[in-house]
C-alpha cells in the first residue's frame, strides 16, 4: 500500500476503530438519555402535550436516521450512475467555470472545498471512459447529507424558540384571567368593570370610515406591531366563548384552556409533514446561478407572517364591529359571537399549517445559509454578494421575533373564536373518562362518540361542565355532532 492512499478497515489500527465507536455510541446514548429524562420530566409535571411533541421531534429523528441510512447504502450505486455531460452542466447553482479557469477539471469544487475519494476517482473514471459525468458525486451526497441534518435540527431550535416566547408573553395574560374571575366573585363590582371593557372594546370598531375594508385592513395590519391584544380585547373575547360554550360556568379558566391548545399544537407544528418536504425539493430545484432565488423566497414567510397577523387582527375588528352596531341597550350585555365564518375558508385550523410553513421556511433559510457557509465558505458563489446575505438575514430574525411575540399569542386567543371547541376543553382525566363512556354506549350512539374520541375540532358543544372530580361541580354535559343529535351524559 502505497504511503499517501487511504487505508481501508481492513488496515486500521483496532485501537482506532474502538475509540471512535467508543465517542460515537457515548454522544448517541447521552443524546438519548436525556431525551428520556425530558420525557419523565413532562410527565411528572403533567405536561402531556409537550411529552408527545417530544415523542413527535424522536420521530422526526429516526427518519433522518432512515434517510441517512439510505444515502449511505445506495451512495455508491448513486455515484455510479452516469449521464451526459449536457444534462450534467444545466441548472446549476453556480456558473460552470471553463477548462482554462478551472485547469481542465469540471469537479474542482471537489478538491477545493472537499474531501476526494478513492472510490470517487473510480466512478469518475468509469463514467468518463462514457464521455460522461456521475450523477451525483460522493462529495456531494455526503454534504447533502449534512444539509438535511442541520435543516431538520434548526427548524426544531426555531419552533421550540417560538413557542418558548410566544408561551412566555401568553402567560403575561394570566393575571387577567385572575383579576376577571377575583371581580366575577363581587357582583357590585363586576357589572361597571364588565361596562368599562366593553366600551373600550367597542371603540375598537372606530368611527364610520373604519367600516371601509381597506381602511379597516390597513389599520389591522399596522396594529399587530403594537398592543395586538388588550385587556379589553381578551376579556371580550373570553366572554363570548364562555357564554357560546359553558354558560353556566362563568368561572372557567380560559387561559388554562388556551394554553392546553398552545401545547397541543405545538405537537404538529415541531414536526416536518410530508408537504414541507415537497417544498424543500422545490427550492432545491430553483437554486439557479443568476436567479438570486433564495433571496426572493426569503421575503415569503415574512409576506405570510404579515397577513396572517393582519388577519387575526382584523377579526377581533370584525367582532367588536359587530357589537357595536348593536343597539345601546343590548350592546352592554351582548357578547362577541365566535363563528368559523370569521376565518379564511371557514377554518380556524388553516391558520395553524400557515404558522408551521413559515415557521420551516424560515429555518430553511438560515440552515441553508449557515450549511453554505460553513461547507464553502463566505465567499462562494452560492453565498451571493453581502447585499444579499444581510437582508436574508435580517428578514430570518424579524419573521422569528414577530411570530414569537405578536402572530402566534394572536392565534392562540383569536382561533379561540371559532364555531367549536377542542379536545383540550377537558383535562386528561375528563376525556379518558369520556372515551370509557364512549365504550359503554349502545351501538346508537357509538358511531357519534367514537368520532368524538377521534377528532381534536369536532363540533362539541358544552352547555354545562361535567361533574367527573371533586374539583368540578355536579353538573350535566350537552354533547352535539354538527347539531344533529344530541347524547346527553353525566
Amino acid at each position: 500500500m502505497a504511503a499517501g492512499e487511504p487505508r481501508s478497515f481492513e488496515y486500521t489500527p483496532t485501537w482506532v476503530v474502538t475509540v471512535v465507536c467508543f465517542i460515537i455510541v457515548l454522544i448517541s446514548l447521552g443524546a438519548e438519555r436525556g431525551l428520556h429524562r425530558l420525557g419523565k420530566l413532562f410527565k411528572h409535571r403533567k405536561l402531556h402535550a409537550l411529552y408527545e411533541a417530544l415523542e413527535k421531534v424522536k420521530g422526526e429523528l429516526m427518519l433522518l436516521g432512515f434517510i441517512s441510512l439510505l444515502l449511505t447504502v445506495f451512495q455508491g450505486l448513486i455515484s455510479h450512475v452516469c449521464i451526459p455531460r449536457d444534462s450534467a452542466n444545466i441548472m446549476l447553482p453556480c456558473k460552470l467555470k471553463t477548462e482554462a479557469s478551472s485547469g481542465g477539471s469540471e469537479h474542482l469544487g471537489i478538491a477545493k472545498h472537499g474531501r476526494r475519494l478513492l472510490a470517487e476517482d473510480v466512478s469518475l473514471e468509469t463514467c468518463a471512459r462514457q464521455g460522461k459525468l456521475p450523477l451525483l458525486s460522493l462529495e456531494a451526497l455526503h454534504q447533502l447529507h449534512i444539509f438535511i441534518f442541520v435543516l431538520a435540527v434548526v427548524h426544531v431550535i426555531f419552533c421550540v424558540t417560538t413557542m418558548l416566547l410566544g408561551g412566555a408573553k401568553i402567560r403575561l395574560w394570566k393575571h387577567w384571567e385572575n383579576s376577571i374571575r377575583s371581580e366575577t366573585s363581587q357582583p357590585h363590582r363586576a357589572h361597571a368593570i364588565h361596562i368599562h371593557h366593553h366600551r373600550i372594546f367597542k371603540e375598537r370598531a372606530g368611527r364610520y370610515w373604519r367600516k371601509f375594508a381597506v381602511v379597516s385592513w390597513v389599520v389591522s395590519f399596522f396594529k399587530q406591531f403594537y398592543g395586538s391584544v388588550t385587556k379589553s380585547d381578551y376579556i371580550a373575547l373570553r366572554r363570548g366563548f364562555i357564554r357560546a360554550h359553558c354558560p353556566s360556568m362563568p368561572h372557567f379558566d380560559f387561559h388554562t384552556y388556551m394554553m392546553r391548545t398552545l401545547e397541543l399544537d405545538f405537537k404538529k407544528i415541531v414536526g416536518i409533514s410530508w408537504y414541507l418536504w415537497v417544498f424543500v425539493m422545490v427550492f432545491l430545484l430553483m437554486d439557479l446561478a443568476g436567479w438570486h432565488s433564495y433571496f426572493w423566497l426569503s421575503f415569503l414567510p415574512l409576506v405570510l407572517l404579515l397577513l396572517v397577523g393582519a388577519k387575526l387582527e382584523h377579526i377581533i375588528t370584525e367582532l367588536a364591529q359587530e357589537v357595536a352596531e348593536k343597539r345601546n341597550g343590548e350592546a352592554e350585555a351582548a357578547p362577541v359571537k365566535p363563528s368559523d365564518e370569521l376565518f379564511w375558508f371557514h377554518s380556524p385550523n388553516l391558520f395553524l399549517y400557515l404558522i408551521h410553513f413559515i415557521l420551516f421556511q424560515n429555518s430553511f433559510e438560515i440552515a441553508f445559509l449557515f450549511w453554505v457557509w460553513t461547507t464553502y465558505g463566505f465567499k462562494s458563489c452560492i453565498m451571493e454578494k453581502l447585499g444579499f446575505i444581510i437582508p436574508r438575514l435580517t428578514i430570518g430574525i424579524l419573521v422569528q421575533v414577530l411570530c414569537s411575540y405578536s402572530t402566534l399569542p394572536l392565534y392562540a386567543l383569536v382561533t379561540q373564536m371559532g364555531s367549536l371547541f377542542k379536545q383540550t376543553m377537558f383535562d386528561e382525566y375528563i376525556r379518558e373518562l369520556i372515551l370509557k363512556w364512549a365504550r359503554r354506549t349502545p351501538s346508537s350512539a357509538a358511531g357519534e362518540s367514537h368520532r368524538l374520541a377521534s377528532q381534536s375540532t369536532e363540533s362539541i358543544h358544552a352547555s354545562e361542565q361535567p361533574t367527573l372530580d371533586d374539583a368540578i361541580a355536579t353538573s350535566v354535559i350537552e354533547l352535539n355532532h354538527h347539531n344533529e343529535s344530541q347524547t346527553p351524559f353525566s
